[in-house]
């Protein structure tokens, strides 16, 4: 039993092995905080020149009024006072300060609308530079309900039996099947489930073992290849059934794929980002069921405990990360991808840690989110654009650049309508986001 688990129905008897920081939810919320806490923020450029804005226009203006009255025309003194007005009022740090909230305002507005909550402005600005997606294949890429298709040997009470006590969706299968045909399952002792293994305990007075490749090696079974290729070249999950350090029999387990797997695995590769699969399952299992969705890159028997640590590699490698994910394995990987997209129908820890949320439950969403990020980001960039080149151009008309060549003298009133329309264009460019297809 995991901390935090939630008792529904029944009682039961337990005992804590693990107390306070040393269980796995603590763990797993240590990995979620530091890697949370080892991400930078982004640094805004429209911030960092509002800074020295006000300062450097009150300086232009004073400028203003000093050439203006030493060298300007009779009267000195009122064209001096005009023109240095006219500067104040035309610098307009409102469009640089609107350019990006207004932006980011409606793009998390639209992304909310399409079933895709994102959690902060850092993360919609951050998702435009994902080049490498990276999916979680049980409950993300599949249902997370597999069902058994094989059973080799007259195993499945037994395995059924061994089973009852663990979590795990694969165990779960085994057990609903053995139901189906109306088996009795027997009392189990010593259960023991070995993460990333499988499970052992003591049936009938006989150790039982059950899992994959590895818990075989460790318990020195050997195997029948032949057969398990057979099956894990069709896509399944195959365990191995162990009594008494003899193999007993073979169990396959499948997991359908979600309808929108290959159309959101299309629509990403279409937009030039590479598409990894990420699974404990071994490699040839891994490979069958990648293909079926048109993913070439695949991370294969990868512990739970090892997810976190296949992001780190590739982002070591210079690769931007999104991982998407719905597990509480995941959130520590999650937290620590440059995006982390959590399925709507995961677990709350999966969720918490995730950046961008598909309350949709639509893995589609997770194209069209980082789609809305590039749109949000290149209406910010056209928002600043706007903004920095309106003070650029207007400013210098406002101190009188015009006045030499051409007698034309910018009035503090045109100057504070131009103000005015420069913050509307900003507003109205920003809201234009909605007509955006994503």
């Amino acid at each position: 039993m995991v901390g935090a688990t939630i008792n529904k129905t029944g009682t039961f008897t337990y005992k804590a092995t693990k107390v306070g920081g040393n269980t796995l939810l603590a763990q797993i919320i240590k990995l979620v905080e530091e890697a949370q806490a080892s991400k930078a923020p982004i640094q805004r450029l429209a911030d960092l020149i509002s800074s020295y804005f006000v300062p450097i226009v009150i300086i232009l203006s004073i400028l203003t009024f000093v050439i203006w009255y030493i060298f300007g025309p009779a009267p000195a003194f009122l064209y001096a006072m005009l023109n240095m007005v006219a500067v104040l009022i035309i610098a307009c740090p409102c469009a640089m300060g609107l350019a990006t909230p207004t932006a980011i305002m409606v793009g998390t507005g639209i992304g909310a609308e399409r079933g895709i909550l994102i959690k902060d402005a850092e993360s919609l600005e951050t998702a435009h530079k994902v080049d490498t997606v990276i999916f979680d294949k049980t409950g993300t890429l599949t249902h997370g309900k597999p069902v058994v298709t094989d059973v080799v040997g007259d195993i499945l009470q037994l395995a059924a039996s061994v089973e009852k006590g663990s979590e795990h969706s694969l165990a779960e299968a085994i057990v609903n099947k053995a139901e189906e045909e109306k088996l009795v399952l027997s009392k189990v002792e010593g259960f023991k489930a070995i993460p990333g293994h499988g499970v052992e305990g003591v049936v009938e007075g006989k150790q039982v073992v059950l899992g994959n490749r590895r818990l075989m090696e460790r318990e020195k079974i050997k195997i029948d290849e032949k057969v398990i290729e057979k099956l894990e070249s069709e896509g399944k999950t195959v365990m191995m059934l162990g009594v008494e350090g003899e193999l007993a029999g073979l169990i396959a387990v499948a997991d359908t794929l979600k309808d929108t797997a290959r159309e959101a695995v299309g629509k990403l590769q279409k937009m030039g980002i590479e598409v990894v699969m990420i699974t404990g399952d071994n490699k040839r299992t891994a490979q069958a069921i990648a293909s079926k969705v048109g993913i070439k890159r695949v991370l294969a028997e990868v512990l739970p405990d090892e997810k976190e640590k296949e992001v780190r590699k590739l982002q070591n490698e210079g690769e931007k990360i999104a991982f998407v994910g719905d597990g509480i394995n995941d959130a520590p990987a999650l937290a620590a991808a440059d995006v982390g997209i959590a399925m709507g129908s995961g677990t709350d820890v999966a969720i918490e840690a995730g950046d961008i949320t598909l309350i949709n439950k639509d893995l589609s969403s997770t194209a069209a989110a980082i789609n809305l990020s590039k749109k949000t980001m290149g209406t910010i960039k056209l928002n600043l654009f706007w903004a920095f080149g309106y003070n650029i151009i207007l400013i210098p008309v406002a101190m009188g650049i015009l006045y030499p060549p051409f007698q034309i003298l910018l009035s503090p009133i045109l100057a504070s309508a131009a103000m005015a329309l420069s913050s509307i264009s900003v507003v109205s460019n920003s809201l234009l986001l909605k007509r955006v297809k994503i």
